[in-house]
């Protein structure tokens, strides 16, 4: 079985957890006994067997698959989405059915991806909040989904809880809108809470990172660059008091599983994927913002934090995530 690993946006461009995903993943495919290659689009001489796209796929991309007769499995990451109400996706669902069922705009509607979600050979995703969008949004059939589990690798999930000495928090990922760490550093200074960001950002002269980099105090927002290696990133989060997280909309969100993985209480948005991973084991933000109310609560976690457990949550390793992988992968070449 040799199978071909393809990514649309390069890591030069987007590094974080998706990147992280695929490269863990690969790697515990390869110890599963799996051969596993990324997808050399100049070269003509490549093969496989199955394709596994991580990210968009266009229509002309699975055309031509299909005329090689090349099985395609898709990993869409459904962050915004997976986050939606019942009665968003619904009402997303019923306007997508009815621009595709308008009688012009024939060859803009061939160029849209919504449709690819029911076209690739099976679909992969981490929650059940992602399965929904897909059967409730897109209309993609049960047998074409399977909700796969994202893992840790062995030195986080041996890690355990550190000293736990330092007087910070500590929130880790990019220092990009998204994770709202603007909005963050705001909260700490009005909470008078001290916490450490650790991250970069993805452009130095991103006008974002300015702005964040002027909230620096060394008291109430400290600061580390992004960190490589993942002894050190363990011991910054082992020695934090806590874990804190105000992203505006995440899937898996594997810096919140790694902060668990080394003995962090978590505060977090409350969301979907939080509530489907966390429940009632961690603590949530009532929503995004410096609110009088969320003043409280970073206060309220901050003074409970070293007496709150890690949240006692199922956590899997890469090599479970390759497992399931490997299962999926034979089931379809064995129908081929």
């Amino acid at each position: 079985m040799k199978i071909l690993f393809y990514c649309p946006l390069p890591f030069l461009l987007a590094h974080g957890g998706a990147q992280t995903q695929i490269e863990q993943t690969k790697a515990a495919l390869e110890r599963a006994g799996v051969q596993v290659e990324w997808l050399r689009w100049w070269d003509g001489r490549q093969n496989g067997d199955l394709i596994h796209v991580f990210g968009q796929v266009t229509n002309e991309f699975l055309q031509q698959a299909g005329v090689a007769e090349v099985p395609v499995v898709l990993t869409q990451l459904f962050t915004k989405a997976c986050n939606r109400s019942a009665t968003q996706l619904a009402r997303q669902g019923w306007l997508i059915r009815a621009l595709l069922t308008l009688p012009f705009g024939g060859g803009l509607k061939k160029q849209l991806a919504w449709q690819t979600y029911a076209r690739v050979t099976h679909n992969v995703v981490g929650l059940e909040a992602e399965r929904r969008v897909l059967q409730q949004v897109y209309r993609v059939a049960p047998k074409k989904i399977s909700v796969v589990p994202l893992g840790l690798s062995a030195a986080y999930l041996n890690a355990g809880a550190g000293s736990r000495h330092e007087n910070h928090l500590i929130t880790t990922g990019t220092i990009t809108q998204r994770k709202n760490s603007v909005v963050l550093a705001e909260l700490a200074h009005a909470a008078q809470v001290p916490v450490l960001f650790v991250g970069k950002p993805y452009h130095l002269d991103d006008p974002y990172w300015r702005q964040f980099e002027k909230l620096i105090d060394g008291q109430w927002v400290k600061y580390h660059p992004h960190v490589g290696s993942e002894a050190e990133m363990m011991a910054l989060l082992r020695a934090a008091r806590g874990f804190v997280f105000m992203s505006a909309f995440e899937n898996w969100c594997l810096s919140a599983h790694e902060a668990a993985a080394c003995g962090l209480p978590l505060l977090v948005q409350d969301q979907n994927w939080s509530r489907e991973r966390l429940g009632a084991e961690a603590r949530y933000f009532s929503r995004i913002g410096v609110t009088a109310g969320n003043v409280e609560i970073l206060k309220q976690f901050y003074a409970a934090a070293p007496q709150l457990p890690a949240p006692r949550v199922k956590l899997f390793s890469w090599d479970d995530t390759a497992a399931e992988l490997k299962k999926i992968y034979s089931e379809i070449l064995n129908r081929a």
